[in-house]
């Protein structure tokens, strides 16, 4: 039991160790460094001619990040030491965990593109030690089901205005009408308002009515559409944040809490080993009261506490 007592404290000293490692400010500062070091070698290889001639400089530079980014991830699983079921919890810590071994596994390693690709997915590394980025990150996953109803509004939209058009216009300007995609495609380009000016003049020269179709087009896509778009935008960020503030919330009543759990472990064990303690006191009594009983007897059961049975024994 003591064994056990000494491993769950040390591995809870680790863990608060390293924790207190992690969230000062110089090992932030630290992480982002690399991160930033590895996005600029990033871009550097880019170019044939520094690559081949500080080709050697760059992969030592590359293999310092991969030594840091393994060394953080060491002291943020040690941080985790008490509860590595929470580490996982966080999709973060998941996919850093993910990005950093990916240098390690076999064919990863060797494909170039794929490894390029994953130490470019390091730049999004940064979302870890910057909330303002990782709110907006969460913003967007958020406002991805509302951002595909408003692509399917869209899309069906601009089908049905790209049939009008290839209906009303194609046999008289052929090149932007001519088919059902190159309407979709000038109708998604009228959507920015670029060109809209010629797309109106041309089309009055074929009718009046198509500033109708044109102006019911811009207000529907440029207008409508657009501003649904910001708002639901929007209305993931304000989640986002609310989500970022429950969090933060959530983490200041598990620090409020922890060190009175923190107190009651360690009352725990101090009476384990206080009642070990008894438990060995009272046999060597026993052992010392068979000894100076002439009688050879069987010692009776020690009932009382340890002092009582010692008087008891010097007494006789």
């Amino acid at each position: 039991m003591s064994d056990l007592i000494r491993t769950s404290t040390g591995r809870e000293r680790l863990a608060a160790r390293c924790r207190d490692v992690c969230e000062a400010p110089v090992f932030a500062l630290g992480v982002i460094s690399v991160i930033l070091l590895n996005a600029v070698l990033l871009g550097v290889e880019t170019y044939s001619g520094l690559s081949v001639e500080y080709g050697v400089l760059l992969h030592s530079a590359e293999r310092f990040c991969v030594a840091a980014f393994s060394l953080e991830m060491l002291i943020r699983l040690a941080a985790h030491a008490d509860r590595p079921k929470a580490f996982f919890r966080d999709p973060w810590n998941v996919f850093d965990l993910l990005v950093v071994s990916s240098a390690f596994v076999p064919f990863l390693r060797e494909n170039t593109t794929l490894l390029r690709l994953l130490r470019l997915a390091r730049v999004l590394r940064t979302a870890q030690f910057m909330p303002q980025l990782r709110v907006l990150l969460v913003a967007v996953g958020r406002s991805l089901p509302g951002t595909v109803s408003f692509l399917f509004v869209g899309a069906l939209i601009l089908y049905v205005y790209a049939m009008i058009g290839w209906i009303s216009f194609a046999g008289h300007d052929p090149v932007h009408y001519g088919s059902l995609g190159r309407a979709g495609l000038t109708l998604f380009l009228l959507m920015t308002l670029e060109g809209l000016g010629d797309a109106v003049h041309a089309g009055l020269a074929v009718s009046p009515f198509s500033i109708i179709y044109y102006a019911s087009y811009v207000l529907l896509a440029s207008f409508v559409l657009v501003n649904v778009l910001i708002g639901v935008v929007l209305n993931a960020l304000e989640e986002a944040r609310e989500m970022e503030a429950e969090e933060k919330r959530a983490e200041q009543a598990a620090a409020a809490r922890q060190p009175a759990g923190r107190t009651g472990r360690v009352a725990s064990e101090e009476a384990d080993e206080l009642r070990l303690r008894i438990a060995a006191v009272r046999s060597a009594l026993d052992d010392m009261e068979a000894q100076l009983d002439p009688s050879g007897a069987a010692p009776p059961a020690t009932t009382g506490s340890p002092s009582l049975a010692g008087a008891s024994a010097g007494a006789r």
